[in-house]
């Protein structure tokens, strides 16, 4: 197990998420007290990691800490899908960042699909 303080992770949170895919979890210390703990998911052992990455996703959109395609990213979905998901499940997608996720993902499509052949 490895600490890192408040300020080596910001200044380089890529050697964090480094040790914490080598070893078990990095303690995250502030101003000298155990603040927080990084757990790179892999190291879990769970069986079904994808299964967790959509928990985790639809938890962080119903809590409203992330936006619909942020969660898409997080759970490894299209935005479509995952907006299919979070309606099934009684969660709203009412708000401008719900919309604002939606004409993002058109945009990208309809670039993808002018894009020319190569």
């Amino acid at each position: 197990m490895q600490t890192v303080n408040i300020r080596q992770l910001k200044t380089n949170p890529s050697m964090a998420l480094t040790a914490a895919r080598k070893d078990d979890m990095v303690v995250v210390m502030n101003r000298d007290h155990p603040q927080a703990l990084l757990v790179d998911l892999e190291q879990l052992g769970v069986p079904d990691l994808p299964a967790v990455r959509v928990a985790l996703a639809v938890s962080l959109f119903r809590g409203g800490a992330v936006s619909a395609g942020f969660a898409a990213r997080v759970a490894g979905k299209p935005l479509a899908e995952m907006l299919t998901l979070l309606s099934s499940q009684g969660i709203p997608l009412t708000g401008e960042v719900a919309a604002d996720d939606v004409r993002d993902e058109m945009r990208r499509a309809r670039n993808w699909l002018v894009k020319p052949a190569a």
